[in-house]
């Protein structure tokens, strides 16, 4: 007879839940990259949330007027010209049906998302978005509120941190494909530090979540210690999850 205590999930129920790794932390802590990684050694798909963030602020970008200026409904209106699209092991943002992946990635796209991010309607369309992405598939999603709004159920929860000052050097490394000077890691790091506090209320680490501090860790170690969490997890539940790379046909 089974346990009719609430919140109760048969075990057979569990097995055959879908799996949600959610990665969630700063910005620059490396969470896209981690994550897109993390599904394909799994996989699984991969979600990213703050691609969809940066598809609204080009949209928004591209109907002008100055940034500041910018009401939350008049976000919101552009944010229904976005969609994802899915693709082999992901998904790709649009803006009116078309691949935006380079000018989301821009600078002045950089500057302005956080401002989109804190506006709460958006906020609730995005994960709205993401949530019906993820459905009915294991997925490795990334994200601010991914453990803590988003997916408050996922199985596995990892929060990435790192010092200021190594994230700005990543981010710079990736961003001008050379090394940057440290006058240019400077003024990266004080950046980050002022949108970390503009943050601050985004930024919350679920109370079951796995912290990781990568500061001295390469990309491919903090890879292999999420990978292995989560194959300890589908070892643990049972389930058929794809676990050992290969491609999940369902």
């Amino acid at each position: 007879m089974h346990d009719a205590t609430p919140g109760y999930v048969p075990a057979v129920l569990e097995a055959n839940r879908k799996l949600v790794v959610a990665i969630d932390g700063p910005a620059a802590s490396g969470k896209s990259s981690t994550a897109q990684w993390v599904a394909e050694k799994l996989g699984f798909r991969h979600v990213d949330s703050g691609a969809l963030y940066r598809a609204i602020t080009a949209a928004r970008l591209r109907a002008g007027g100055s940034p500041d200026e910018w009401s939350e409904p008049s976000v919101l209106a552009v944010a229904r010209q976005v969609s994802l699209r899915p693709v082999e092991r992901g998904f790709v943002a649009l803006i009116r049906g078309e691949n935006a992946d380079g000018e989301i990635r821009g600078g002045e796209v950089t500057r302005e998302v956080s401002r989109v991010a804190r506006m709460q309607s958006v906020r609730d369309w995005v994960n709205a978005e993401v949530r019906r992405a993820a459905s009915g598939h294991d997925v490795v999603v990334d994200g601010r509120d991914i453990g803590t709004v988003v997916f408050p159920d996922a199985q596995l929860k990892i929060f990435l941190v790192a010092d200021p000052w190594e994230r700005a050097k990543r981010r710079l490394v990736q961003r001008l494909s050379r090394r940057p000077t440290d006058a240019e890691i400077a003024e990266e790091t004080e950046r980050l530090v002022q949108r970390d506090a503009r943050d601050a209320t985004q930024t919350v680490q679920a109370r079951d979540a796995v912290l990781i501090d990568t500061t001295y860790l390469t990309q491919s170690e903090q890879v292999e210690r999420i990978v292995a969490l989560a194959r300890g997890v589908t070892s643990r539940r049972g389930a058929t999850s794809p676990v050992d790379g290969e491609a999940d046909s369902r």
